[in-house]
């Protein structure tokens, strides 16, 4: 035993959670900090062909290959950029048109909601698990 009362193990332990929350948000601010920007249509098509896969390959993005299924998904992104719809207006279309598993990462409403959101939710359930278990030892 360290002969430290409850009260100074509590803080002790809150400070230990403070400290993993507050490295917690500074990860998630630093990647949405960091996202992709697109600046031109240059630029904006490229990094929305990275995002769309291929119809007719296995795991390869419309950037990666040069199947005519490919090159028709990149004529339509550059078309769509063109006439000015934005990003998500355009994997909208997309997705319309060739199904849910064509985009590479899932998307941030709906269902994709869940799959980003439910890792987070194990991570914290664990960490709040962990820490119920320190406290009945």
């Amino acid at each position: 035993m360290s002969g430290l009362g409850p009260a100074a193990s509590l803080r002790r332990r809150l400070g230990a959670f403070r400290l993993w929350l507050v490295a917690l948000v500074a990860v998630v601010a630093l990647a949405l900090v960091t996202g992709p920007t697109t600046s031109g249509p240059a630029q904006r098509i490229a990094h929305l062909e990275n995002l769309v896969k291929c119809p007719s390959c296995q795991d390869l993005s419309v950037a990666q290959s040069t199947s005519s299924s490919a090159l028709a998904v990149r004529h339509e992104i550059a078309t769509l950029v063109a006439r000015g719809e934005s990003d998500t207006q355009i994997l909208t279309t997309i997705e319309a048109a060739y199904g849910s598993s064509v985009l590479l990462s899932p998307s941030t409403s709906g269902v994709g909601t869940l799959l980003w959101l439910l890792p987070t939710a194990v991570f914290v359930g664990l960490g709040a698990t962990a820490v119920v278990l320190r406290r009945r030892r």
